[in-house]
C-alpha cells in the first residue's frame, strides 16, 4: 500500500520556480532518501506535504486521503530550522507537543518517561530546554517528532550535532520504528547515511527528479565502469581516452571508465605497461553517484 502520493505538484515563488511536476510514491514501512543539491526543492516537497505551503498545482494524498491539514496527526517532522521552546522545562514541553498532537496525557506521560530514559535524558526532566546541550536538545526534538507514534516520519539532517554513539543510538530507533511499519522520508546531505538505512531515493535538482527507484538497483546500474587498480609502474596510462576520472591514492586508484570501455579490454592494455596486483569493478558511492548527477543536472 502506498502510505503517500505526490503527483504533479508544482510551486512559484514569483519567477523562481522551485518545484516542478514533481511526483512520487511511498510505500508503508520504507525508508525513503529525498536528496538534491542546497537549493533544490527538497524543503519546499516537505513543506507541500507537511501543508506547510499549498502546491501551486498536483496534489498530494496520505493514506489515500488529500486532505493533508486532516492527516497532518499522521506525520511527524524534525525541520532543518531547530526550534523548541527553551523556556520551558522538558517535561512540560514535550507535553504540550503531545497535546498538539491530542494524545491522552496518561499515554503521553508514559511514553515520554519511556523515550527520555531510553536516551539519556530522563535527569534532565525537570530542566529547562535552555540548559541541555545542542545534543541533547537534538535528542528532545527527535523524541517530540517520535511521540505521537506517527505513520510518516520526516527528517530534515536529523543526525546534526549527534556524536557517534548518539547517531548510531537514533539510528536503531530509526530502524525498530520502519520494523512496526513506520514510514521514514529522510532530507539529508550525508550520503553513507543514505546508504545505511534507505531502500528508495528520490534525487531532486532545479525542482525536478533527476534520480529515483530502488537503491541497490541504481548503484548496480552505475557500477559497471568503476575500477580498483593496484599496480607498480608509471601512472601515465591513467591519461588517456578511455578513463573517464580516478582518484589516484599512491598505492592504488580508483578510476571510472568511460560506458562505451570493456573492463576487461582496459586490463588487458593495462598489464601490457604495469604490473597490476589486484583489478576489482566496484560499487559506486552514493556519494559518487550524487556528485555526478549533481554535476550533469
Amino acid at each position: 500500500m502506498n502510505i503517500l502520493e505526490v503527483d504533479s505538484i508544482s510551486k512559484n515563488f514569483g519567477d523562481f520556480e522551485a518545484v516542478k511536476e514533481l511526483s512520487f510514491s511511498l510505500e508503508e514501512g520504507k525508508v525513503f532518501g529525498l536528496l538534491g543539491p542546497n537549493g533544490a526543492g527538497k524543503t519546499t516537497t516537505i513543506r507541500m506535504i507537511m501543508n506547510i505551503i499549498i502546491p501551486d498545482s498536483g496534489k498530494i494524498s496520505i493514506m489515500k486521503n488529500s486532505d493533508v491539514e486532516k492527516a497532518n496527526n499522521l506525520i511527524g517532522y524534525l525541520p532543518e530550522e531547530r526550534g523548541i521552546y527553551r523556556k520551558m522545562k522538558v517535561n512540560e514541553v514535550l507535553l504540550f507537543l503531545a497535546k498538539l498532537k491530542l494524545m491522552p496525557r496518561k499515554t503521553a506521560q508514559n511514553e515520554i518517561d519511556n523515550w527520555l530514559e531510553r536516551l539519556d535524558l530522563k535527569k534532565w526532566k525537570d530542566k529547562k530546554v535552555e540548559e541541555l546541550s545542542k545534543g541533547m536538545q537534538q535528542k528532545l526534538q527527535i523524541i517530540s517528532t517520535i511521540l505521537h507514534k506517527p505513520k510518516i516520519l520526516i527528517f530534515d539532517e536529523p543526525f546534526m550535532g549527534l556524536d557517534p554513539l548518539n547517531t548510531k543510538l537514533i539510528k536503531e530507533i530509526l530502524l525498530e520504528l520502519k520494523e512496526k511499519g513506520t514510514t521514514i522520508i529522510f532530507s539529508t546531505h550525508l550520503m553513507d547515511n543514505v546508504e545505511k538505512l534507505c531502500e528508495q531515493i528520490l534525487m531532486i535538482n532545479k525542482g525536478k527528479n533527476v534520480l529515483s527507484g530502488n537503491l541497490k538497483t541504481i548503484k548496480n546500474n552505475y557500477g559497471k565502469n568503476r575500477i580498483q587498480l593496484k599496480f607498480s609502474g608509471d601512472d601515465k596510462f591513467l591519461q588517456n581516452s578511455a578513463v573517464k576520472n580516478f582518484d589516484n591514492f599512491g598505492n592504488y586508484v580508483e578510476l571510472q571508465l568511460n560506458k562505451e570501455i570493456d573492463p576487461q579490454e582496459f586490463l588487458k592494455k593495462v598489464c601490457s605497461q604495469v604490473q597490476v596486483s589486484k583489478f576489482e569493478i566496484i560499487e559506486p558511492s552514493l556519494n559518487d553517484i550524487f556528485i555526478e548527477i549533481a554535476e550533469k543536472n
